[in-house]
């Protein structure tokens, strides 16, 4: 599930509130263990990923860096290039 949870800081555009939000549910259903909370979790789980969301947002706007922003489309092709060699 966490190999799902992409790196969202120093990129150019900055990372969505959605991609931030994705990023904190993959987190809580790791730390949980369940993808879907009983109807009785439901508050705290949901509560947990705008928790985090909040922090993750927080510590990605706060982070400096003398390094270029990297580019999404040259990082995903990367990506892609070594998932090839993994599964090939």
């Amino acid at each position: 599930m966490c190999r799902n949870i992409k790196t969202l800081a120093n990129f150019e555009p900055p990372a969505t509130n959605d991609e931030v939000h994705d990023a904190a549910l993959q987190f809580v259903r790791k730390l949980s263990g369940s993808t879907k909370p009983s109807k009785r979790n439901e508050h705290a789980f949901h509560h947990a990923v705008e928790a985090i969301a909040a922090a993750a947002r927080e510590l990605i706007d706060s982070l400096e860096t003398n390094q270029e922003p990297r580019n999404r489309e040259e990082e995903a092709a990367k990506a892609k290039a070594r998932s090839a060699l993994r599964f090939a």
